[in-house]
């Protein structure tokens, strides 16, 4: 068996655009990865130098097809915010399963330095999840709990 795979994993479509064609397809870098590696699918020639405190949206070049009940989650890659400051700026991004648009990451650099991204660089993590889906019922006054209104950083650091 290969890194990241499962005889029961979950099947999740994927269309390649054009400029995407010749990236390989998002995968689990090691055995356990929670998710994907998501690239960034801008021209062979082409980079994209993302200055401090500027944000940018990088194409992947794919389309997904999520199974009803799923949503894809696009977080940041911990190597890139440590030591970059470089983030997904709406961490994390939502991908609805009747979405069909290409995934595109949102990426901010609050690092002191100009940051720059060339083809193929792992740009973000593509996590897919279950969503339950809930039914909220108006109740009036909740009930009490020992926390409380407490929140915000109402327990200590």
């Amino acid at each position: 068996m290969g890194v990241g795979t499962d005889v029961a994993s979950l099947r999740v479509g994927v269309e390649r655009l054009p400029h995407a064609e010749g990236l390989p397809l998002p995968r689990y870098e090691t055995e356990h990865s929670a998710g994907l590696d998501l690239l960034a699918a801008i021209g062979e020639n082409e980079k994209i130098t993302l200055e401090s405190g500027k944000w940018v949206l990088v194409p992947t070049g794919l389309k997904l097809h999520l199974p009803e009940g799923h949503e894809g989650q696009v977080r940041p890659r911990s190597g890139l915010a440590l030591k970059h400051g470089v983030t997904v700026l709406n961490a994390p991004g939502t991908i609805d399963a009747d979405y069909r648009g290409e995934v595109g990451v949102i990426l901010v650099n609050h690092g002191p330095a100009p940051f720059v991204i060339n083809r193929g660089m792992r740009v973000a993590q593509l996590v897919v999840a279950a969503v339950t889906r809930v039914r909220l019922a108006e109740e009036g006054a909740l009930e009490k709990t020992g926390r409380g209104q407490g929140g915000f950083g109402s327990t200590g650091v």
